[in-house]
C-alpha cells in the first residue's frame, strides 16, 4: 500500500516513465491512460480529463468530460513491460469536472456497498477462483481452437504444458503485490486454474481485474491465447469464477446463514451480470457447474457449497459466476444480497444433500432453477426493483444480447 507521497518518491527513484491511470466500462472491461512522471501531481491534484462519450455505458457527446483520479495505495509495477523506464500502473477513481464522484463508476459503486456495510458493522471478503483455457495461436498471431495441451484434472508435466506459463503468471502477480493461493490444470484441455486468498472487496475486485490483464499479456508473450470466456469448447468444461465470501461483524455474531440466505434470494435477479454472455448459458448445469438454487455442506454440484474449512478460513462458495462478469458489479451485488438477508434475518432453507448431476427429474422439478438463458436473465434483471436501488439505469442497458 502506498501513500501519495511514496508513490512520487517510487516514481524518482525506480526510473518510472511511463504511468497508466486505468479504469474500467460497465462490463468490467480495463481501460487506461498513459501519462508521463512529469504529469503525476497534476493528475493528484486535479485529474487528468478524457472523453466519456466512447466508453461502454459512460455517457454521450453532449457532457463527455470526466475526470481520472489515481488511487495511490494501488501502486503496481508492471513486470513485463521494460525494467529501464519503468510502467507504472494505479487505479483511478472518477470524477465529473466539479469534483462529484461519477455514478456510472463500476468501482465507486462498490466502495458504496463496502460503505453501506460497514454502517451495518460488517466488513465483507472476497476471493476468487478463476479458470481459462490456453489456446495456440497461428503464424499470423491470431487465436485458434487448438488448446495448448491435452491435460485433464491436476495433470503434471509432461501432459500438463501450462505449468510454466501459470508459474510465470503466478511470480508476476506476486511483483505486482498480489498473493495467488494455489494454480493447477483443470479438466478442459489447456484449461488452467488460479485461486485467490480472501482479501477485502475493493482489493479483489481490484486484483481480479489485473489478474486478468496479467494471464492475458503472459499469454500473448508465450505466443498463447487466453480465453476467459464461459464455454470456449463444445462439449467441454466450462470456465467458470467460483466467489468465495466470508464476513465479519463489529459485535462478533455470526450472521454467515443469513448472508448466504440473502444471495439465495437474490441470486436469480443477479444472473444477467454474474453470468453476461449468452455462452454462460451453456456452460451452467454441465460439467460441474450448478443450475440450481440450493446450497449444501461441501457438496459440489450445488450453487453455494460451504467447504470444509476451520476458523478464519470458512467461508460460502457461489459456484454460479464466470470470468466474464465485472468483479466490481458482482461483489456489489453480493454485499448488497448479503446484508439484505442479515436486516431480515432471513434463513437459507434445508441444504440439498444430494449430487444434483445425476438426481432423478422428479427431485429436481421441484427445486427451483437459475436462468436458463441470457434473455431470460436480462428480462427478470430489468424487473427487479431491488437491483434498480442498486444500480444506475444504464447498467440496464445490456448491449451483449
Amino acid at each position: 500500500m502506498y501513500s501519495l507521497e511514496e508513490v512520487k518518491t517510487f516514481v524518482q527513484e525506480e526510473d518510472v516513465k511511463f504511468i497508466r491511470l486505468a479504469f474500467c466500462d460497465k462490463n468490467g472491461v480495463q481501460k487506461n491512460i498513459a501519462i508521463m512522471p512529469d504529469e503525476l501531481d497534476r493528475a493528484f491534484s486535479h485529474g487528468i480529463s478524457f472523453d466519456a462519450s466512447a466508453i461502454n455505458g459512460f455517457g454521450d457527446e453532449v457532457k463527455s468530460d470526466l475526470f481520472l483520479h489515481p488511487d495511490p495505495s494501488t501502486l503496481a509495477i508492471l513486470p513485463w513491460r521494460p525494467q529501464s523506464g519503468r510502467v507504472i500502473r494505479m487505479f483511478c477513481d472518477i470524477s465529473y469536472p466539479d469534483g462529484t464522484p461519477f455514478e456510472k463508476d463500476s468501482r465507486y459503486i462498490l466502495k458504496k456497498s463496502i460503505k453501506a456495510a460497514k454502517e451495518m458493522g460488517i466488513d465483507c471478503y472476497f476471493g476468487a477462483e478463476f479458470e481459462f483455457y490456453l489456446f495456440h495461436t497461428d503464424e499470423k498471431g491470431n487465436p485458434t481452437d487448438t488448446p495448448f495441451d491435452k491435460a485433464g484434472y491436476m495433470d503434471i508435466a509432461p501432459l500438463d504444458k501450462g505449468e510454466n506459463v501459470r508459474r510465470e503468471i503466478c511470480f508476476t502477480l506476486l511483483d505486482m503485490g498480489i498473493k495467488p493461493e494455489s494454480s493447477h490444470h483443470e479438466e478442459g484441455p489447456g484449461q488452467n486454474e488460479i485461486d485467490f486468498r480472501y482479501s477485502d472487496a475493493l482489493t479483489a475486485a481490484d486484483n481480479a481485474t489485473t489478474f486478468k490483464s496479467v494471464v492475458e499479456a503472459i499469454a500473448m508473450g508465450n505466443g498463447l491465447y487466453a480465453d476467459f470466456s464461459p464455454k470456449p469448447l463444445k462439449d467441454k468444461s466450462g470456465n467458470g469464477m467460483h466467489i468465495n465470501m466470508s464476513i465479519r461483524s463489529d459485535d462478533n455474531n455470526d450472521y454467515w446463514e443469513s448472508f448466504m440466505a440473502g444471495v439465495l434470494e437474490h441470486v436469480e435477479e443477479m444472473t444477467a451480470f454474474l453470468n453476461p454472455c449468452k455462452d454462460s448459458y451453456l456452460r451452467l448445469g454441465e460439467k460441474k457447474a450448478p443450475k440450481y438454487i440450493t446450497w449444501s455442506p461441501e457438496n459440489r454440484s450445488q450453487l453455494i457449497r460451504i467447504p470444509a474449512a476451520h476458523g478464519e478460513y470458512r467461508r460460502i462458495e457461489l459456484r454460479s459466476p464466470d470470468p466474464m462478469t465485472n468483479p466490481y458489479i458482482a461483489y456489489t451485488l453480493l454485499i448488497n444480497a448479503g446484508l439484505d438477508g442479515i436486516r431480515r434475518n432471513l434463513k437459507p432453507g434445508i441444504p440439498e444433500n444430494i449430487n444434483l448431476f445425476t438426481a432423478e427429474k422428479a427431485v429436481t422439478d421441484k427445486l427451483k432453477a437459475l436462468p436458463y438463458s441470457l434473455d431470460q436473465a436480462v428480462s427478470i434483471a430489468k424487473s427487479s426493483s431491488w437491483l434498480k436501488r442498486i444500480l444506475p439505469a444504464c447498467y440496464f442497458e445490456f448491449d451483449n444480447i
